[in-house]
């Protein structure tokens, strides 16, 4: 009976694992995080109905300014408490989560002989960072540590937070890594809390501590979606099957 349940749980996952392979892949707790097209939809709509609001100075940059003088008022930055939000800002650091990924990547090349997870971590990494820096660049937006909200500013790069897009994304990859290699269970719930909870405590530091913008977060999230997305995407069509290449070539 315990076969059957773990070969169900399985399959609901969408994790192929091979016959007889239960001791060496213990059964999924997650699936692997890849986003669904109703949530891609939605962040593209989401993040350019907000982008095309705080173009054109609507109610969500009024928002903006509301949130920031009630950060302001909470002084976080000058209080006791600032080294703890600090702390909680780097659940999204890009230097915090390559250490966690570098690890998860060493262990898996190691262990399962395999260098697709590097590949697929260097191709997010690659995206995010295109991508969000060419957003922060053309748009300018300054940080509310500015005299107020503007785009086009040659110091503006607030927009959208890369802490937060950093998070959904590279947790996110990690999470995929943990469930399809069939890491043990706590470390897949790890990393599962991670991608769902990181960039949510991300986004909430950044904004408490006033570096962010309330907008510049929820575009940040919308954008790690879309490219988790677009890194799963890739890796369907190209990524997995020159890894598959690669390894027959291998074993020829």
């Amino acid at each position: 009976m315990a076969g059957v349940t773990s070969g169900a749980v399985r399959r609901r996952s969408g994790v192929s694992v091979p016959p007889g392979a239960a001791a060496a892949h213990p059964a999924p707790v997650s699936t692997t995080g890849r986003p669904q097209w109703w949530l891609l939809v939605a962040a593209l709509v989401i993040g350019s109905l907000v982008t095309a609001d705080l173009f054109g100075s609507g109610w969500l940059e009024r928002l903006d300014l509301q949130v920031s003088e009630v950060a302001t008022d909470w002084g976080l930055e000058e209080s006791a408490a600032y080294p703890l939000f600090w702390v909680l800002t780097q659940v999204g650091g890009r230097g915090t989560i390559l250490v966690v990924l570098a690890a998860l990547v060493g262990y898996l090349a190691w262990r399962r002989r395999t260098w697709l997870p590097l590949v697929r971590v260097l191709t997010a990494l690659a995206l995010l960072t295109v991508t969000v820096y060419a957003i922060k660049f053309g748009t300018g937006r300054t940080a509310p540590n500015f005299p107020g909200s503007f785009f086009f500013h040659p110091d503006g790069a607030s927009f959208p937070s890369g802490h937060v897009a950093n998070a959904v994304l590279m947790w996110g990859v990690a999470r995929w890594q943990a469930v399809e290699y069939g890491l043990p269970a706590p470390v897949q719930r790890v990393f599962w809390w991670l991608s769902v909870a990181g960039p949510v405590v991300t986004g909430v530091a950044m904004v408490s501590l006033d570096f962010h913008w309330v907008t510049d977060a929820v575009v940040g999230a919308a954008v790690g979606i879309l490219l988790l997305g677009v890194v799963h995407a890739l890796d369907a069509v190209v990524l997995s099957r020159w890894a598959g290449v690669r390894a027959g070539r291998s074993s020829a």
